[in-house]
């Protein structure tokens, strides 16, 4: 019972632009930006914005989305998987999709940017070598 009195006062806890803006270690100006884009609804009382838990959520999986490299786009639609008939199924399914698409390519660019590594290591070489041939670098 006392489990059920908690969740029940999380859900129902607001929000200032403020706390979430601590909360997730981001500036009120994008908060505001995604509710421009329409990604957040609070409501408001007089000037003031009122965030539900609900837009806390969203705004968690936006924040995640973003870092992941997502495109607002991409959260947009899947956040509002999350609004129709089957929800979290739906959601998940897409998310999957796009997770392994994200993954696919994050694991095509580390071995891009591996070699590039090792092709610079071979250029720092040949350099070093050159200049301590010529005098121009101390040995060691």
């Amino acid at each position: 019972m006392e489990a059920d009195t908690r969740e029940k006062a999380e859900v129902e806890r607001s929000y200032s632009i403020g706390d979430l803006a601590a909360a997730f270690d981001i500036t009120p100006r994008s908060i505001r930006f995604y509710e421009d884009e329409g990604l957040l609804s609070p409501e408001r009382a007089g000037l003031t914005r009122i965030y539900s838990h609900r837009d806390r959520a969203r705004l968690a999986l936006i924040c995640r989305g973003k870092r992941l490299g997502f495109s607002l786009a991409e959260i947009r639609e899947f956040l509002d998987l999350y609004d129709r008939e089957h929800g979290q199924v739906g959601q998940m399914s897409f998310f999957l999709g796009r997770a392994r698409a994200r993954r696919a390519a994050l694991e095509t660019q580390l071995v891009d940017v591996q070699q590039t590594i090792e092709d610079l290591k071979g250029i720092e070489d040949e350099i070093v070598t050159f200049l301590k041939r010529e005098g121009a670098l101390p040995e060691g």
